[in-house]
């Protein structure tokens, strides 16, 4: 197969889809890698290292795109990249449809299959492409919390820890998913104050039982939440449902209350964002003061650890594009249901349900679209 790696153009996005030691497997496979000149270089890896690894290289993005069967990326492609999508052609990408109704409808009329790593279930029901970055996310939403709330950033000026004598900030987790248990990890070890909301009771339970008594639990609840989010000094939000737009969890009205100056993070902005005061930003510029409160919205927060998130990004897809290119793209969604369940689009249908409803449109389920045609070669 022939798999081309563009250059992220995202606004402040250094990652990279493949390493070159991700393209030397690839072409240890018998299949053609080609990458976009300086693709690499945000995370570290010059051009002749991925030659070195047997991986061509082009001049431009437009080579990439007329030339791959597969497009693997890192982050959803951006306008002028959709221009230079075929029809068939797979893209292998975070996606994040759910909010994206203008991406949703140009992929859709592109006809190509378009599998999101964000949906990709594991063996065990858990979401293996997504997790590697939601625990970059979830470490570097403490980091990022903690900046807004010092006074050159607009903040209270309160340092997360405190001192001997002086109580450290209060933070309040909104999810004890894979973000939210690596920024309670990285909270406490700061020395914070820190409560971590969830609905699910096993959840609390699991956090509890690691943290004891440096950690308060509360069962989500109206109540429970505005209590936490008006007591805090920093809010993260780190909600996710599956492929949907993040439910709008903290209301414009809760943050209207809030300390002033003190600061939220929501981690969930790429889904649509679980704060209502929430819109995105970017590393360029990533606080904004909504109702005195700083917000920090950056929809790809591990944009900024370009070469650890990359390592460790690929490690997690790596096996995924190997199985796609060795079986071809249809056999390998026909024959494995975890990556099957990443099919957002094909063909010119959603294959997402919880896109489509997100989106008001209709759905067609996946083994209908994979059904149609001939096997992939």
């Amino acid at each position: 197969m022939r798999i081309g790696v563009p250059k992220e153009i995202k606004n402040e996005e250094r990652r990279v889809s493949l390493t070159p030691g991700g393209a030397a497997e690839l072409a240890g496979r018998g299949h053609e890698v080609l990458v976009e000149r300086g693709c690499g270089s945000g995370a570290g890896f010059a051009d002749e290292e991925y030659t070195a690894h047997g991986s061509l290289v082009a001049d431009s993005a437009e080579e990439v795109f007329e030339w791959a069967e597969m497009i693997v990326k890192v982050k959803e492609p951006q306008a002028e990249e959709r221009a230079l999508l075929g029809e068939g052609q797979v893209l292998f990408t975070y996606l994040h449809l759910a909010a994206d109704a203008i991406q949703t409808a140009e992929l859709m009329e592109r006809g190509v299959t378009a599998i999101a790593y964000e949906s990709v279930v594991g063996p065990n029901g858990g979401l293996p492409l997504l997790a590697p970055m939601s625990q970059v996310a979830g470490r570097m939403s403490i980091q990022a919390g903690a900046h807004c709330l010092e006074s050159s950033a607009g903040g209270r000026g309160v340092l997360l820890g405190g001192v001997p004598g002086v109580a450290p900030a209060k933070v309040a987790i909104i999810g004890g998913g894979v973000v939210g248990r690596n920024a309670v990890q990285m909270a406490i070890g700061l020395g914070a104050d820190v409560t971590v909301i969830d609905r699910d009771v096993s959840v609390l339970e699991d956090l509890s039982s690691r943290y004891g008594s440096a950690l308060h639990t509360l069962h989500s609840s109206g109540g429970a939440l505005e209590e936490a989010v008006l007591g805090a000094d920093l809010v993260i939000g780190a909600v996710l449902i599956r492929g949907a737009r993040a439910p709008r969890l903290v209301t414009a009205e809760m943050v209207e209350m809030m300390r002033p100056r003190s600061a939220v993070v929501d981690v969930a902005i790429d889904q649509g964002g679980c704060i209502e005061t929430s819109l995105p930003t970017t590393h360029a510029k990533p606080t904004y003061l909504a109702f005195d409160v700083v917000h920090y919205c950056v929809a790809n927060m591990p944009g900024a650890v370009p070469r650890t998130s990359t390592f460790a990004l690929e490690n997690a897809t790596l096996p995924y594009m190997a199985n796609l290119a060795d079986q071809g793209p249809m056999e390998a969604l026909r024959s494995d249901a975890g990556l099957r369940a990443g099919l957002s689009v094909c063909r010119g249908q959603i294959t997402e349900p919880a896109v489509a409803e997100s989106l008001g449109l209709d759905h067609t389920a996946p083994e209908q679209v994979l059904g149609r045609g001939r096997r992939a070669a």
